[in-house]
Order: structure tokens, then sequence, then C-alpha cells
């Protein structure tokens, strides 16, 4: 896969590593980007190669530094509208996919490059990441899911607090109020993101699958709901020949050999 605005690299072991490469641009979002993205998770979806992603930004000073503000400045309703919907979808992609995604955030995270950490499945930030949501600066909102998922990650009344001063904050202050996993050294976050992906895949794959799912299902259920999908999700990990393999290996006392399956 060949892009003009990413840079998309598999390893050995099957994790790829998905790059923003604007960084005369601080890798803001451009309706380019945000094609190009739906185009490669598409495909990662659908390739068995790849068996988890990081994503981050080129050079030393951003991960994604938010929206091209250029393209915004005409915007009318309708248009806005469509924009906020296109973008939403690829995040949505994103957080939907069934293999694990983990943002190694090394810069600047703002506006549109916040709601893209959000929407990866685990965020580590080096110690020079800093985060927020300035859209109300603009006298805009959020458009790619900024107002649903930071609540759900740090609660209302601190979500409320970012969204309405467009404060930007540290690595440190994103980790302390849970909009981030950890904090680690800029010089080794690809190796720590990589480290913590290859940790999750060393499990049984279906049951990774299955709690990406189970999560991203349950989130919005009421208790009831969620139990009864989270039995669901049981049963089929339940059918799988991983957990057949996985058992059988725990009571051998050897490693387990998954498939898969």
């Amino acid at each position: 896969m060949t892009f003009s605005t990413l840079l998309f690299d598999v390893s050995d072991d099957g994790i790829g590593l998905v790059t923003f490469n604007r960084p005369d641009k601080l890798n803001a979002l451009n309706a380019t980007v945000i094609v190009e993205l739906a185009s490669l998770i598409h495909e990662v979806a659908q390739d068995a190669k790849v068996r988890g992603l990081i994503l981050t930004g080129a050079g030393p000073k951003a991960f994604v530094a938010g929206a091209d503000i250029a393209e915004l400045v005409d915007l009318d309703r309708e248009q806005g509208i469509e924009v906020a919907r296109r973008g939403s979808r690829v995040f949505r992609q994103i957080e939907r996919l069934a293999k694990p995604v983990v943002a190694a955030v090394n810069g600047f995270a703002l506006g549109g490059g916040c709601e893209l950490a959000m929407a990866c499945h685990v965020r580590l930030a080096a110690t020079n990441a800093r985060f927020g949501l300035p859209e109300v600066k603009l006298g805009l909102i959020p458009g790619f899911g900024g107002t649903v998922r930071l609540p759900r990650l740090v609660g209302r009344g601190r979500a409320l607090e970012l969204l309405l001063t467009g404060a930007m904050i540290d690595a440190e202050e994103a980790a302390r109020i849970g909009l981030v996993n950890r904090v680690v050294p800029a010089a080794s976050l690809l190796d720590d993101a990589r480290t913590l992906l290859r940790s999750m895949l060393a499990q049984g794959p279906v049951a990774v699958r299955l709690c990406l799912q189970a999560v991203d299902g349950e989130l919005d259920a009421t208790v009831d709901e969620a139990l009864e999908l989270e039995a669901a999700h049981f049963g089929e990990a339940c059918a799988s020949e991983d957990k057949g393999e996985g058992t059988r290996a725990f009571l051998e006392k050897r490693a387990p050999l998954f498939r898969g399956r």
C-alpha cells in the first residue's frame, strides 16, 4: 500500500506501523489524509498478515496537530455535517477494528489528533506529548468524536472543562485523568508501543478479538444487556480451538500454540 500522506510498514511479527507523514504541517488532517486512512484501515482489516497497528506522527513535534484549518474556513452547515461524518466513520473503523491499535503519541495531539488518539484502543504518550481539543477557540466544536469519547475516558466534568476552555494539557496530566494509559520517554516510545502490542498479540487471537468487540458493544448497553453480550462472546470463545489449546496448555504446564481459530 502506497499513500501520499501516510507511511505504512509491516514487521515480520505482524505489527503494522502507520505514520502520519505531513511534518511540515505538523501532520494535520486534511481530506486526503482521511481518504487514505480509510483505505488503509479497510485493507488492514482484510489482511491476515497484519495482526495489530501502531499509529504515530512523522517528525519530533507532532502526532497529529489537528485539522487543516484552511479546509474549514468556507464550510457551510451541510458541508460541515458531511466532513464530520466522513472523519467519524474512519475513526470508528479504527475503534471497531478487530485487531489491537496503539496510539504512540509523540508530540502535539490537538483537535482531530486528540480525537484520533482516543479512537485507538490504547494510548502511550511520550513525555513531550500535549493534548487538547481547542475547537472552541475557532468558534467550532470537535467533529470527529471528541464530545463522545472524551467524557467516556475521563468523565463528564473533566471533559467539559477541556472542551469549554480549549486548554492544552501535558502528558502527565493526560495520564492522571485517564486520557492516556501511560507516559514513556520519547526515545523509547515506539519500542514501548511495540512491546505492549506484542504482549497483546501473544495471547489467544480469538480472545483478543472478542475482548475488543465485547468492550465496544457493551459500553452503551444497560448492565443486563451488556452481561448478555458478554455471555454470548464468552460462548463464542468456548467454541474456539484456541480455548481448547489454551486450557490444555495450562493444565499441561506448557506454552499454548494458538492458531486463531
